[in-house]
C-alpha cells in the first residue's frame, strides 16, 4: 500500500512538472498546436513511467506508441482549408432632396437585410446644405446587395470600398483558444490530484494568468468573427446646395436708360434731402442766434453825441457836428 501511494506522489510530480513545462512552451510561443502536441506526448510519457507499477506493463507503452502515427496520419490526411474570413467596409456619399425619407430607407434596408443602424448623426452648418450619416452594419450575405440599394436613394458623388482578407489571423486565433482551452483542462485536472498545498497554491497561480490568457483570445475571437459576419457601411445623406441665380442680360435699351436716369435723379435728389435734413439743426441755431442779437441790440441803451459850438453865429451847425 504505501508503494503504491509514493508511486502516485511521483506520478503526481512528474504531471506537474510536464505541464507546467508545457504551458510555459505554449504561452511563450502562442504556437497553439505545437505546444499542445508537446504536452501529449509529456502527459503520455508520464503515464507509461507509471504504467509498470499499476500492472500495464510494457504493452501498454507499446499501445501508445503505436496509437501516436495514426493519430498523426488521421489528422495529416484530415486538414481541410478554412473558409475565407473577410472584413468588409464601405463609404457611400449620396446626393438626395428628401433627406428624412432617405434616411429611414436606409434604416428600412439595413434591418431587412437582418443587421442594424449602429450610429446616426445630423448636422446643418450655417450657409451649407443639411446633411445625415449613419453607420450600417449588414450580414456579409447581404452586403453587396444593401449597398447597391443605397445607391438607389440619390445621385452617387463618392464611393469606397475596402475589402480585408483576415483568414491567417482567425485560424490563429482558433487554434491559440483551442490550445490555452487544453492548457486550462490540464492545471484543473493536476489540482484535482494534488496533495501538498505548495502544489496546490503553484497551480491556482498558474490557472489564473492562464485562464486571464484564455479570456483575451476568447475577446479577439470575438471581435474577428463580428467583423467578419458583419459588413460595415458608412452613409453619408446630403441635400443638394441651392442652385445660383441666373445671370440677367447686360443689353442696354431705352428703357433700360431711362430707368437708369431716373433711378440716378432719385438717388441725387434723395442725397440733397438727406444733406439739407443734415444741415436743418445748425440752420436753426444760426437764426436763433441772429434774432438773440437783434434783440439784444435793441436793448441796449443808445448814446446822444452833443454837436460842437458854430463858430458863426447864427449859422447852424451841419448835421454830423461838424462845421461846412
Amino acid at each position: 500500500m504505501p508503494a503504491r501511494i509514493r508511486t502516485r506522489s511521483a506520478l503526481a510530480a512528474a504531471l506537474l512538472a510536464a505541464a507546467l513545462a508545457v504551458g510555459g512552451c505554449s504561452g511563450s510561443s502562442d504556437g497553439g498546436a505545437d505546444a499542445e502536441g508537446g504536452g501529449a506526448r509529456a502527459d503520455a510519457k508520464g503515464a507509461q513511467g507509471a504504467a509498470p507499477d499499476a500492472g500495464g506493463g510494457a504493452g501498454a507503452g507499446d499501445s501508445a506508441d503505436s496509437r501516436a502515427p495514426r493519430g498523426g496520419a488521421t489528422a495529416a490526411e484530415g486538414v481541410t482549408l478554412a473558409p475565407q474570413a473577410l472584413i468588409r467596409t464601405a463609404e457611400i456619399t449620396v446626393r438626395t432632396k428628401d433627406l428624412p425619407a432617405a434616411a429611414d430607407s436606409a434604416r428600412t434596408l439595413a434591418e431587412g437585410a437582418g443587421g442594424y443602424v449602429g450610429d446616426e448623426s445630423t448636422s446643418q452648418e450655417p450657409g451649407a446644405p443639411a446633411r445625415a450619416r449613419l453607420t450600417l452594419r449588414v450580414p456579409a450575405g447581404e452586403y453587396d446587395a444593401v449597398l447597391g440599394d443605397l445607391a438607389g436613394l440619390g445621385r452617387v458623388v463618392d464611393r469606397e470600398v475596402e475589402v480585408k482578407d483576415v483568414t491567417d489571423e482567425v485560424v490563429d486565433v482558433d487554434s491559440r483558444v483551442r490550445s490555452q482551452r487544453a492548457s486550462v483542462a490540464r492545471i484543473r485536472d493536476l489540482m484535482d490530484d494534488a496533495t501538498k498545498l505548495a502544489d496546490v497554491v503553484t497551480l491556482e497561480g498558474e490557472l489564473g494568468t492562464r485562464q486571464a490568457d484564455l479570456e483575451a483570445l476568447l475577446a479577439q475571437q470575438s471581435s474577428l468573427k463580428e467583423r467578419t459576419e458583419l459588413g460595415t457601411i458608412t452613409l453619408e445623406l446630403r441635400r443638394p446646395a441651392a442652385a445660383p441665380p441666373a445671370d440677367e442680360d447686360d443689353g442696354t435699351g431705352v428703357t433700360d436708360a431711362l430707368a437708369g436716369g431716373w433711378d440716378a435723379f432719385v438717388t441725387g435728389l434723395r442725397g440733397v434731402l438727406i444733406a439739407v435734413s443734415a444741415s436743418l439743426p445748425f440752420v436753426a441755431l444760426l437764426v436763433l442766434l441772429a434774432l438773440a442779437w437783434r434783440w439784444l441790440r435793441g436793448r441796449l441803451p443808445r448814446r446822444h453825441v452833443t454837436p460842437p459850438p458854430s463858430p458863426f453865429p447864427g449859422q447852424p451847425t451841419p448835421q454830423g457836428g461838424e462845421p461846412e
